[in-house]
């Protein structure tokens, strides 16, 4: 049997086309199947000869100019029986089954063995054969295969529909996942909504796709481009007018704003260059916050009811990570404050000592950052160095008033009551988890570089970095306010008194670049009540950004 296929055919209507070209060509017939181009796309033979190449082909091409439902059987001269072949009711292919005449028929050599065997008649059987009617067993058997062929082609179809969607929905639960999976606290909005659109687009294809957040500016609230990918054609003017029909779109139970001029003309007007958009909202809470908007779809025409469910789970994941980062905003500004609403108290024990703790911890973060310039250190522990600043006199919670705004000398008693300050607030700080990172700056910011200082008596290089700072910070403040039982010392003498102490009391290295630091501007800021911002942020901003190191 000679069997080619010259077209692209399912692997399972190639089997049936194998298993009828097995049972027709023992019957001593030829199979052949034409496209609707009369070009032979599957052949098997049984033996050369039988009906002419142009003849058959002639047959296809009149079969497709007027196409005909079941098996016909032509007689003259060849006997051949034919059946089209369809696919969503369009005529794809035509089967021919070809006897030859009644002359040219032969038995192949297997029924020629059998015909021996039984001691039949082979002309008697070949006669069986040829005289079959369209209604006989070939055109039942041929009409059977042209059912399974047809449903095997539309199972296919439905296979690779369902595969493609499968695929899709797959795509679509990564992109979900990644989205889920990449919220950080310490992500802005606009990071975060990069990401989301970068990861959509990667997904969607479209000319163009933006997110709009709803900020107050100058008192007015606008929508203010925050994120997007491609050529986007909506300005924030724009964006004003579309969130308007969106919120139309929402109110009549629309999942979200579609509009195209593939199908029918524009429902609202848009910019010359958008051919189809669509639009969902940012929902935080019971309340829009934004949009994302997206123009011209790229591999199809129209956005569809797939793009509307994506669109929406992507823009709600979107608002999450918003409203998270907004609650999140509101613990830090509720434990910030907090912290200083508990070192106001300590610092309100003695009128003397009134926004110690807040300028140790500018000071003590003014020096980490100007360090951070010589040597490696991690922004967090900036962030620490800041915090355990705050919090260094925190101990002092349990010495009583009468000790700190004591004029005189104090009692070796009295001394050792002061002295035990920061072990009492580093065992207040031990026990909340979130604050261990900055329990060693509490411990330790009485400890000198010489060896002489408490409560451990640690030298050199032992004490931790961030004791080290805040003792600095601790002494320069201190230097420079007034006390109880003594004037400030101006800013010169202080300046003296560090750099005459550098390598004793205070570590060489932090001295030399505090020293080094423009103090003059340290000193206008401190004056100023932090008023004014600095090199680096905002200070009343910055006790968040320190308490969110802990948070996360």
């Amino acid at each position: 049997m000679n069997s080619t296929v010259q077209h692209t055919i399912s692997p399972s209507q190639l089997a049936l086309l194998n298993r009828l070209a097995h049972s027709i060509n023992r019957q001593g017939m030829n199979l052949a199947v034409f496209d609707d181009r009369a070009a032979c796309i599957f052949q098997a033979d049984a033996r050369q000869g039988q009906t002419a190449a142009e003849t058959l082909t002639s047959l296809v091409s009149e079969s497709f100019a007027s196409p005909f439902q079941g098996v016909r059987f032509l007689d003259c001269p060849s006997r051949l029986w034919m059946r089209m072949l369809f696919q969503a009711g369009r005529p794809e292919a035509v089967v021919i089954l070809d006897a030859g005449t009644s002359g040219q028929v032969s038995l192949n050599p297997s029924l020629q063995d059998y015909c021996r065997r039984h001691a039949l008649d082979e002309k008697e059987l070949i006669d069986l054969i040829v005289t079959d009617t369209p209604n006989d067993r070939v055109a039942a058997q041929l009409n059977e295969f042209g059912t399974e062929y047809e449903n095997a082609d539309l199972q296919s179809g439905r296979i690779e529909k369902l595969s493609t969607e499968l695929s899709q929905t797959y795509e679509q639960i990564v992109l979900l996942y990644n989205l889920s999976t990449h919220m950080k606290v310490t992500q802005s909005n606009a990071e975060f909504l990069q990401y989301a659109c970068d990861q959509l687009t990667g997904l969607v294809s479209v000319e163009g796709l933006a997110i709009y957040l709803d900020k107050k500016i100058d008192g007015q609230k606008r929508l203010v481009l925050t994120a997007g990918c491609g050529y986007v054609t909506i300005d924030s003017n724009m964006a004003d007018i579309l969130q308007v029909h969106l919120a139309s779109e929402l109110a009549d139970g629309k999942e979200a704003l579609l509009d195209s001029d593939v199908y029918g003309p524009f429902k609202y007007t848009w910019p010359t260059n958008v051919k189809n958009i669509i639009a969902v909202p940012l929902t935080g809470g019971d309340r829009v916050i934004g949009l994302m908007v997206a123009t011209n779809v790229l591999n199809k025409p129209d956005f569809d009811s797939t793009d509307i469910k994506l669109f929406n789970s992507v823009a709600n994941e979107c608002a999450v990570f918003i409203e998270n980062g907004r609650l999140f905003a509101d613990l830090k500004d509720l434990f910030v404050g907090s912290l200083k609403a508990l070192t106001n108290s300590i610092d309100a024990k003695d009128q003397y000592t009134r926004g110690h703790s807040e300028r140790v911890a500018f000071i003590s973060r003014w020096i980490a950052e100007h360090l951070s310039q010589v040597q490696d250190i991690p922004q967090d522990t900036i962030h620490y160095v800041y915090l355990a600043g705050l919090l260094h006199d925190i101990g002092k919670i349990g010495v009583s008033e009468n000790v700190l705004r004591k004029r005189g000398k104090l009692t070796d008693e009295e001394r050792a009551v002061i002295m035990a300050h920061p072990r009492i607030g580093a065992a207040i700080l031990s026990e909340i988890s979130q604050m261990k990172s900055i329990v060693a700056g509490v411990l330790h910011h009485h400890e000198r570089f010489d060896g002489k200082g408490y409560p451990q008596g640690l030298a050199g290089y032992d004490i931790p970095l961030v004791g080290r700072i805040i003792a600095l910070a601790d002494s320069f403040d201190a230097m420079t306010s007034k006390r109880i039982y003594r004037d400030a010392m101006s800013l010169k003498r202080a300046l003296s008194e560090i750099q005459k102490s550098s390598g004793t009391q205070f570590d060489p290295d932090i001295a030399k670049v505090f020293l080094d630091s423009d103090i003059d501007k340290l000193w206008h800021i401190i004056q100023d009540g932090f008023i004014e911002t600095w090199d680096y942020s905002n200070f009343s901003e910055y006790g968040t950004m320190a308490v969110g190191v802990l948070l996360r």
